[in-house]
């Protein structure tokens, strides 16, 4: 690995189960049910209590197929799909993209603000980013808002706009390590009520900027979603922690009537890994999570690990083979490879 990846890009997209997008994909660990309407009827709720009570909701049980992702499709049959690859959180967005960037969260729920968190209400949490800076390596988040829930990331000179990432990328630019979010406008983070295939466009778009601006050969790419969505699964997630409400920096999010409940693993969601050195082909179905994708940057390039998280986690180790004859780029925003 060492010297083969300079950059590594996640790409954050939003509130999809696995079944609700690869429950049908051929081959992997997937349920097939109804179809889902393209773009969905509504938002489901997805807070933690809603997590816990999911089990009783029939209305949410339906899914995607390929008409409706093609480019996700097409990059799963041509290098790894992940069905046993978690959200972190067992609730809603903010929790989980804090943990995407620190492997860690004081929260369950989203906090007061969620999407427009104000001066002054940044975690005080050890990041990522700013570990790569330590290295005298190279960050950039373009259009995620978690960043600003972080006291040491809130106001950086990495935080770029969504649309930058497409420019920096078709440049031959790219940080050591980016963030990409489809938030914006228009929206393309696939959260409901989005058009589902919009967003799937975009995602090869953005795949597309970094093999124009000759960065394929270096690069390993992760596609994830943030949590559930409220969306079902049918994996019940293994419990690695429960909720203890005393490790809240702030007394609303402490919400002591969550204590004892699962804390993580939330659903699972998908994975894609899209690179010279990913597996072609392969269904990983080793247990990976938010984490494993902090852990990965931190063993690419040999950065310490924050906590017991990312010392347990698989890090992604059986998706890559860096022995392997690289493969192609995509040609063509993912469904004409």
């Amino acid at each position: 690995m060492a010297g083969q990846i300079e950059h590594i890009v996640i790409i954050v997209k939003e509130n999809h189960t696995f079944d609700n997008y690869f429950g049908t994909f051929p081959g992997a660990n997937g349920v097939s049910i109804d179809p889902a309407e393209n773009p969905p009827s509504d938002d489901p709720d997805h807070k933690h209590q809603t997590w816990m009570a999911r089990e009783g909701d029939a209305i949410h049980r339906v899914q995607y197929g390929e008409s409706d992702i093609p480019a996700y499709f097409a990059y799963a049959r041509n290098f790894t799909l992940c069905d046993n690859y978690f959200s972190e959180v067992a609730g809603p967005s903010t929790p989980n993209h804090l943990m995407l960037i620190c492997a860690d969260a004081p929260i369950i729920n989203n906090p007061a603000h969620h999407y427009r968190p104000r001066p002054g209400e940044g975690y005080d949490l050890r990041s990522l980013p700013l570990a790569l800076e330590n290295a005298g390596l190279t960050w950039g988040n373009y259009g995620g808002y978690a960043f600003h829930y972080i006291a040491e990331l809130a106001g950086h000179r990495s935080n770029h706009s969504r649309d930058m990432f497409m420019h920096h990328a078709a440049q031959g630019r790219l940080p050591s390590v980016s963030w990409v979010y489809g938030d914006g406008r228009p929206d393309l983070s696939e959260h409901p009520k989005q058009n589902v295939t919009d967003g799937d466009q975009w995602t090869a778009e953005q795949i597309d900027a970094i093999v124009a601006g000759g960065l394929w050969e270096k690069t390993a790419i992760f596609v994830t979603w943030d949590d559930w969505g409220g969306w079902f699964d049918h994996v019940v997630p293994p419990v690695k922690e429960i909720w203890d409400s005393s490790l809240a920096q702030r007394p609303e999010d402490a919400h002591p009537e969550f204590n004892g409940d699962p804390f993580r693993f939330g659903s699972r969601v998908p994975c894609l890994v899209i690179s010279p050195y990913a597996k072609p082909g392969f269904l990983s179905h080793q247990e990976n999570s938010h984490v494993s994708l902090v852990k990965f940057c931190e063993t690419t390039f040999g950065l310490p690990q924050f906590n017991q998280r990312d010392n347990a986690s698989n890090g992604m180790s059986d998706c890559f083979d860096f022995s392997q004859q690289p493969l192609p780029a995509p040609s063509g925003s993912g469904s004409r490879n």
